[in-house]
């Protein structure tokens, strides 16, 4: 749901790197690809990566699609200067389109905009073996700004690819993340990952897991150019389509994680209502909504409201805690309780980043 609601939003130019896992094997393998083209012929330029270095591939993507704008740039400044040179009446239409062009060149929307008005100028006027604008269309696909994210689950983001995800993002360029956080490692039999909440049963963590969940949120805010947010598509979607929307907009790193309902949680209402499953989690301040913007005198807003649901109810809902409560009854009263001073603790430091 997710990636679908990805490439409805920005899929003619989006540049995804996939980290290995869940969401590439049920998107990637032939003849059933997730991933097509509109009536334009326009989709995701889509490629899979490992865990280890999925950040470092779209940070890969995106310097090298930035060197091939700039290089058309140079190539639409220098046929505009021409133009100007010459001073041909006949030249003024083409002249206006590379001045729109221009102006547009960081524009998502109107970039695309100016881009096909360029096009259609450039291969209708009158000399159609002008070099410079035969130079220009050889290089189109580069004409429209594009948008670049990295896509892959909490095994990557939190752990085996977490250091080469936090450099990548130091590096302050425009490029986008989105985790989809099932909490366990999906892919290989649901083992226990950074961001395995406590009390969580999981594979190498059969008795409940001991330590809190890491909060990957708070640390990507530390460096205080990055956009963050926390999001579920059942709980709040206008405030998912929001932060994604504004996540692209803005001129810097970007990361949005997304709580994930997975088969690993044991959900026993079934997996068909996992829209319902992140509505609970939101409500028992279980998975806390917010979206940090370093635009704004203060960055922070929290989205969700204070918790309404006892948060033990969302736990018992869950075959991953409930069952602790029969194989390690005292462990899970402990942990249990900590997960709720935690969750309260969570809610309530955010809530003080807004003051």
């Amino acid at each position: 749901s997710y990636a679908k609601l990805l490439t409805q939003l920005f899929g003619d130019r989006i540049y995804w790197a996939n980290g290995t896992g869940c969401s590439q094997a049920w998107g990637a393998p032939m003849p059933g690809i997730a991933y097509t083209t509109n009536k334009r012929g326009f989709g995701p330029a889509w490629t899979n990566s490992l865990f280890e270095n999925n950040a470092e591939l779209e940070l890969g993507l995106f310097l090298a699609v930035q060197q091939q704008r700039k290089a058309e740039r140079a190539r639409v400044e220098q046929y505009l200067e021409s133009l100007e040179e010459m001073k041909a009446p006949e030249s003024a239409e083409t002249m206006q389109a590379l001045r729109n062009w221009l102006e547009a060149y960081d524009d998502f929307d109107g970039s695309r905009r100016a881009s096909d008005a360029l096009i259609s100028v450039l291969e209708q006027q009158d000399d159609p073996q002008d070099p410079q604008a035969l130079e220009i269309l050889k290089h189109k696909d580069q004409l429209a700004k594009k948008t670049f994210w990295m896509y892959g689950g909490d095994g990557w983001a939190y752990d085996i690819g977490f250091g080469g995800l936090a450099h990548v993002i130091a590096q302050g360029e425009n490029i986008n993340v989105f985790v989809i956080d099932t909490e366990v490692y999906s892919n290989t039999g649901g083992q226990s990952s950074k961001a395995t909440p406590i009390g969580a049963v999981a594979q190498f963590a059969s008795a409940g897991k001991k330590s809190r969940k890491m909060d990957l949120g708070a640390i990507m805010m530390t460096y205080g150019n990055v956009y963050v947010a926390q999001v579920a598509m059942g709980a709040d979607m206008n405030q998912l389509v929001r932060v994604l929307k504004e996540a692209e907009e803005y001129d810097g790193p970007s990361v949005v994680i997304a709580y994930c309902p997975c088969t690993a949680h044991g959900i026993k209402n079934g997996m068909h209502r996992v829209q319902e499953e992140m509505k609970r989690a939101v409500r028992s301040g279980y998975w806390t909504l917010y979206h940090y913007d370093p635009r704004k005198e203060v960055p922070m807003h929290v989205d969700s409201k204070a918790p309404s649901m006892e948060y033990t109810d969302f736990l018992d809902g869950e075959v991953r805690y409930a069952s602790l409560r029969k194989t390690f009854p005292e462990n899970a009263d402990r942990l249990f309780a900590l997960g709720s001073e935690d969750a309260i603790r969570r809610y309530e430091k955010y809530k003080k980043m807004e003051e």
